[in-house]
């Protein structure tokens, strides 16, 4: 009886071919990139501020309070809310989180749910991008901002490094797919805009729906993948 010889797995037919190739030519094998710690987080509706706005929600002179950081190095969110009222101020969404550090334009960013509990029609763009978005009126402790701009739905993305870009074969404002697997809500999400720059780390950001869509807190898989 003649034994049935095992099959290799491709992947490692390719490293002995390229350990082969490299000995031949007298040159090291370049070792292989370490695969990339991966964070997915929800990002819950929030506010940025400017400095001039802080003062007016919060009182003259005032600035925002650190609670807790963030994941990317220097973000933080702050102890200072916020009430968010829309059109007609018949709506309104109390006790709405600051995040800091401040910023040149205050923008407003809701999950699809929000927006619709307060009847704004916000679009889905990437932070920064407020032009021609709605406004709302902010109220705070010590006084009110009228925004005439800035409330949008944050486009899912992710948070990279150069090197991390690198690793994935992309590079800044490129999309990426995001494959959550969990028991009952295994889901793939498109359209995962690439922010890359020399300090990030690699981190998605989705908002409340899509996180419970997919239930990531059950998520027993998580992959992110060129399309």
């Amino acid at each position: 009886m003649i034994a049935a010889t095992p099959s290799l797995d491709r992947s490692l037919v390719e490293q002995i071919v390229r350990q082969i190739v490299y000995a031949q030519l007298g040159e090291a094998a370049p070792a292989a990139s370490a695969e990339p710690n991966l964070v997915v987080s929800i990002s819950a509706r929030h506010l940025h501020l400017t400095d001039e706005h802080v003062e007016i929600l919060f009182g003259k002179g005032h600035t925002l309070t650190p609670m807790k950081p963030l994941y990317q190095d220097g973000f933080f969110a702050a102890e200072e809310t916020v009430m968010i009222v829309g059109p007609g101020r018949r709506r309104m969404l109390p006790n709405v989180r600051v995040l800091g550090p401040t910023r040149p334009a205050t923008q407003v960013e809701l999950a699809f749910t929000d927006a619709i509990s307060l009847g704004i029609d916000a679009p889905v763009r990437l932070s920064g991008d407020v032009k021609d978005s709605p406004g709302c009126v902010l109220v705070g402790p010590k006084g009110v901002v009228e925004l005439e701009q800035g409330v949008i739905r944050a486009a899912r993305h992710v948070h990279m490094n150069h090197e991390h870009a690198k690793y994935f074969g992309v590079k800044n404002h490129d999309v990426m797919n995001l494959r959550i697997e969990s028991a009952n809500c295994s889901l793939v999400l498109e359209q995962v805009v690439v922010r890359a720059d020399a300090t990030s780390k690699l981190e998605v950001h989705l908002d409340t729906d899509e996180g419970n869509a997919a239930d990531l807190d059950h998520a027993t898989k998580i992959e992110l993948f060129k399309p």
